[in-house]
């Protein structure tokens, strides 16, 4: 079978693809619940316009399908080119925290292996070894990155991979990811200076934090720059118009079925419209965000991994379909 990956407020629905008559009764992860209301409001509408014919207040409305033919296809390519470009930002979002998986994984192989140090660098040095000091850092980094990107305070459980003074400071800070990138500088230039490493060796390293930096900040990017607001209203406003005159240009040609017509045509348009909606913020709490909280636990396994601790958190794994 065929994996389905549907995305609903914070998580990530994983789940075999349903097949036959399952396929329509699947709620979960499907656009139906957010367009319910508007639908079922504009299915009455054109229940009572087949019901009257088309007739309000003694008078006949009469629209053909010539003007829902000619708007109904622009508007449909207009509402693909959106969806299109939503989903270029929701898939930017998650090649960009690849990226800081791949590069934090780097990282701690730089650290553990490049710098120079009393025995090997593991776990149960504690933050006296610098080498261990930095690995924690960097899930620091991605957590807290992750918490900015959704608006919401740091994580406490942040205190765990910092010293206590690098966490009271990074409290008072507006960046905090930016913050915890500048001490990653500043140890590593500690570094350099007392020849733990060559530097040459530090300039690869300094690459990698360059990396995880721009990752950051192209994050912020996609954050802070939404689709033109103008854009997405006149989508709607087209939309929602088209939808509820359309059976006013249905009932004279196809009678008792109009409700059934409008209500496949407006499933659709409402349907990619919210899509839209969900897809153009990849970061935030909505249906179809990115599951950050399970990529920041990878990045912290693996990198825990690095320095052989032992005391691992459990990956996070489904729960009824669901991926946090």
């Amino acid at each position: 079978m065929g994996r389905y990956h549907f995305q609903a407020a914070e998580i990530v629905i994983i789940r075999d693809r349903p097949s036959g008559l399952r396929l329509f009764l699947v709620l979960r992860g499907s656009v139906l619940p957010r367009i319910l209301p508007t639908l079922l409001v504009n299915v009455a509408i054109a229940i009572m316009v087949t019901w009257t014919h088309g007739v309000l207040g003694g008078l006949k409305i009469t629209v053909t399908p010539i003007p829902f033919t000619l708007i109904g296809l622009p508007l449909a390519i207009f509402l693909g080119f959106r969806n299109n470009s939503a989903y270029d930002r929701f898939w930017e979002g998650r090649k960009l925290w690849g990226e800081l998986v791949l590069r934090s994984r780097s990282l701690a192989r730089q650290c553990t292996g490049l710098i120079g140090g009393d025995g090997p660098a593991l776990a149960r040095n504690g933050m006296n070894d610098l080498r261990v000091r930095m690995v924690l850092r960097g899930i620091a980094f991605c957590s807290a990155l992750r918490d900015q990107l959704r608006h919401r305070p740091p994580d406490p459980g942040l205190a765990r991979f910092l010293a206590p003074q690098e966490f009271e400071r990074m409290e008072g800070v507006r960046n905090k990811p930016d913050y915890l990138m500048r001490r990653m500088g500043q140890d590593l230039g500690q570094c350099v200076k007392e020849g733990r490493i060559d530097a040459c060796l530090a300039a690869n390293i300094d690459a990698t934090l360059t990396a995880m930096t721009a990752a950051a900040a192209a994050c912020e990017r996609i954050k802070n720059t939404p689709i033109p607001f103008s854009y997405s209203v006149l989508l709607h406003r087209t939309a929602y118009l088209y939808c509820f005159l359309l059976p006013f240009g249905l009932v004279d040609t196809i009678g008792f079925m109009t409700p059934v017509v409008v209500a496949i045509v407006a499933y659709t348009f409402f349907g990619l419209d919210a899509l839209g909606d969900e897809l153009e913020e990849p970061f935030g709490m909505e249906p179809n965000d990115l599951p950050l909280d399970a990529i920041c636990r990878t990045i912290e396994i693996d990198l825990r991994t690095a320095l052989e601790d032992e005391d691992l958190p459990p990956a996070l794994e489904p729960v009824d379909f669901c991926l946090m």
